[in-house]
């Protein structure tokens, strides 16, 4: 895993340094992709492709695949728009990343997530050449992971190692808690602390006194799906608690509002440091993105990334 990490700058956060600024922290990740991809066109002629499947017209999902464009070409690679209808069969959008896997120029494939219901997705994620599963959800690159293998790694659990890491530095025998376990998220989160010597607790809705189990940790990570679960009285003091939550909540004013899985202002009193919502680990999502394209280009042409 730790040949795929690219670093970015560490620099003092502004305002309160109990913050950790994953938005700052991102773009100087981006501009880190970019430099790299400049070497590696300059030494070997290789632009990295990313090509990102949108299948109907979800709004949220539009603007995301619009940023993930945006930003793809804006560190120096090729990005490739699939827009497809609502209506699309399994079988068209299957036969689509056939040939995106057959096609050189493209270095990762994602498919943007959900899809409409006549599509099975995990068909769809299967069907992805693992060696361009930029999203990291493959069966193949889930499995290198929990082997301690060469694996594209899920963009957010990576991103969050990346912020700890920033953050705290080393992170060999510290006690860490993940709070959730989807495939996506809470699993391979806690391989990627594993991989990093950390003693590790896989927490969940079943977990019994589960504020208790999250005061004896260091390193608290919130990736439950509720709203403002984790109270302030459930951190200890000085721990590092990184909320991957992103929930939209009635406000006062009648319009809704974005938080995490942290009570934020309860867990700030108690934290030595804390990622905000928005503003923290979002971010890092699309950075880690790009990340992936760069390392999955230098494997497949067996190019060391460059320095």
């Amino acid at each position: 895993m730790k040949d795929a990490m690219i670093a970015a700058q560490p620099r003092p956060a502004a305002g309160d340094p109990r913050i950790i600024d994953g938005k700052a922290f991102a773009a100087r990740l981006r501009q880190a992709i970019a430099a790299k991809a400049g070497l590696l066109k300059a030494g070997h002629g290789i632009v990295p492709g990313l090509a990102v499947v949108l299948v109907g017209e979800d709004p949220a999902s539009a603007v995301y695949v619009r940023n993930k464009a945006r930003e793809t070409v804006a560190t120096g690679m090729r990005s490739f728009e699939h827009r497809l209808e609502a209506t699309t069969a399994q079988a068209e959008l299957l036969s689509l990343i056939a040939r995106l896997n057959a096609d050189a120029s493209v270095n990762g494939i994602l498919v943007q997530l959900p899809l409409p219901r006549q599509i099975d997705p995990q068909a769809v994620l299967d069907a992805i050449d693992p060696a361009k599963d930029v999203d990291g959800f493959h069966v193949v690159n889930a499995g290198r992971l929990a082997t301690g293998g060469q694996a594209l790694v899920p963009c957010t659990p990576l991103g969050c190692l990346m912020l700890l890491k920033d953050r705290l530095g080393e992170l060999s025998g510290r006690r860490a808690i993940v709070v959730g376990r989807s495939n996506i998220v809470g699993k391979p989160m806690a391989l990627l602390l594993l991989g990093e010597s950390c003693t590790v607790t896989i927490a969940h809705s079943r977990t019994r006194d589960l504020a208790a189990e999250c005061r004896r940790a260091e390193i608290l990570v919130a990736a439950v799906g509720k709203p403002e679960m984790i109270r302030g009285d459930w951190v200890a003091p000085g721990a590092t608690v990184i909320d991957v939550g992103i929930n939209r909540v009635p406000g006062a004013d009648g319009k809704t509002r974005l938080v995490g899985d942290v009570a934020f202002k309860e867990v700030l009193s108690h934290a030595g440091g804390i990622t905000p919502v928005p503003g923290g680990v979002g971010p890092m999502t699309i950075a880690c993105l790009l990340q992936n394209t760069l390392t999955a280009a230098c494997r497949q042409h067996g190019v060391p990334l460059p320095e």
